[in-house]
């Protein structure tokens, strides 16, 4: 009953949970970015003009097809993302006058290469504000509805409220990305919002961590590198995510961490849907302590997708974990028993 409840909050589209564990710019709300998600978390990708180009992202006169609606045209451009794990709005603001280059349908691989190895001069600042919908649901009900988030310990590792809104441990965060942008249109299609690949550089900032579902005041800090993308196609949805950073916290009782973070997530309707590969996403985060390097926190969860071809969309079931060092969190945030902490993750999804 408790997860029939919980998912009614659930987004009615995008794919819930981006980037989950950390603030991570998601592409221009249906563009940036993970009911709600948006995403103007320093989550970058390039452009043209560099001392390394790319052939394959250069736009050429005859190449660029400038539509009056097309991203391509707009210096400066507003977009927000709904999703019931990460919602967000963001301003884009171009720094040069030129084109965003298309990549068009490339292989998912060949994307990967090309954001690396594009041009490393920045041609676009973002600036994001996000909230995260459920996260914040579970810190609601732990303080104002006790009863009912205390109903939904099933086993010593698995309470439903918790386990359907575990994921970012902030309530809310500030970011600012500097970096480069790539687009995806597919030909004989209009460019849908949100159809962006990044790589960059991102500061997030914010007052508040969550720890077991309540708010802690800390002023803290993430700096980041990442490559970051949506394509959303009629044949198919893919994002990813690949980056690492360090986050840095105000309250002296939480460990200052650096972590590396690689997420993937493709629905696809022109396959069958037992394609492991083409229906399906993980995501996986490995948090360490600045000082030591020794684990501090794992955070995996895979899903497995079931598309619905003739309506475009397609339902989503993730399952996995977060296991937390005792280390993570000392003196007056310590835990009484001094114990590891894993907690089990469930997050049914429907993706639009």
């Amino acid at each position: 009953m408790i997860l029939i409840l919980l998912f009614i909050h659930l987004p009615a589209a995008g794919i819930f949970a981006q980037d989950v564990n950390h603030h991570t710019f998601t592409p221009a709300p249906e563009i940036l970015a993970p009911g709600l998600t948006g995403a103007a978390f320093p989550d970058t990708r390039f452009a043209e003009n560099s001392n390394h180009p790319s052939p394959s992202l250069q736009p050429e006169p005859s190449d660029v097809v400038v539509k009056e609606d097309s991203p391509q045209n707009e210096r400066i451009r507003l977009e927000y993302e709904l999703d019931a794990y990460y919602s967000n709005i963001g301003l884009y603001i171009g720094l040069t006058d030129k084109p965003i280059p298309d990549a068009g349908e490339k292989p998912e691989f060949e994307i990967y290469k090309d954001l690396l190895f594009s041009s490393y001069i920045p041609r676009y600042f973002v600036i994001e504000a996000a909230v995260f919908p459920m996260p914040n649901l579970g810190v609601y009900l732990k303080d104002n509805a006790p009863d009912f988030y205390e109903s939904g310990e099933i086993a010593n590792n698995l309470n439903m409220v918790k386990a359907v809104t575990a994921g970012f441990e902030e309530p809310y965060a500030l970011s600012a990305f500097l970096g480069n942008v790539v687009s995806f249109t597919m030909p004989g299609e209009k460019h849908k919002s949100g159809n962006f690949g990044y790589m960059g550089y991102m500061v997030s900032i914010g007052n508040y961590n969550i720890k077991d579902n309540v708010l802690v005041q800390d002023d803290w800090m993430e700096v980041e590198w990442k490559i970051k993308g949506d394509r959303k196609f009629s044949t198919h949805d893919l994002r990813w995510s690949f980056r690492g950073g360090a986050k840095l916290h105000g309250h002296p009782d939480i460990k200052d961490t650096i972590y590396i973070s690689i997420r993937r997530s493709r629905l696809t309707f022109e396959v069958s849907p037992d394609s492991i590969f083409n229906n399906s996403g993980f995501e996986y985060t490995y948090d360490m302590d600045t000082k030591t390097f020794s684990p501090v926190r794992h955070y995996l969860v895979v899903d497995k997708k079931w598309p619905i071809k003739d309506k475009k969309m397609g339902f989503s079931f993730a399952v996995g974990f977060v296991w937390q060092g005792a280390e993570k969190y000392t003196g007056s945030l310590k835990d009484k028993d001094e114990k590891e902490d894993f907690q089990i993750i469930l997050r049914p999804n429907i993706i639009f």
